[in-house]
């Protein structure tokens, strides 16, 4: 059985990224943003498949932008450590940009797919 303390966290982590991301997405299927637009598209050709490849990468792009909004927010105090050893206290030294930071640079680290709706304003 987890300890109080972890399932603190589980509760958080449930509440702050999986039902946030699970909101985020039932909002934009209700909406006239980018995102709903290219979901619409996605599903005039009725292939399963093909809707699947747009959805799947923009909800796994929205949970990680909610876990990474959380930590911004000191919702959910993570330290990372390094390869070097040192230890990162991510809502401090992230400066509560990390949620941007992937959003606008790091999936493009990514070796998958992922749509940027931010290219034209670079």
């Amino acid at each position: 059985m987890p300890s109080p303390e972890i399932e603190e966290f589980a509760k958080l982590l449930v509440k702050h990224v999986r039902d946030a991301s699970i909101q985020s997405s039932d909002n934009i299927l209700d909406a006239t943003h980018v995102i709903a637009k290219r979901w619409r598209s996605a599903s005039r050709h009725g292939d399963v498949k093909s809707i699947a490849k747009i959805l799947i990468p923009d909800i796994v792009d929205d949970t990680i932008f909610h876990l990474l909004n959380a930590i911004d927010q000191g919702i959910l105090n993570v330290t990372f450590k390094a390869s070097n050893g040192k230890l990162v206290d991510l809502p401090k030294d992230g400066l509560g940009e990390l949620g941007g930071w992937y959003v606008g640079t790091w999936r493009e680290m990514s070796k998958e797919r992922y749509i940027d709706d931010f290219s034209d304003l670079r």
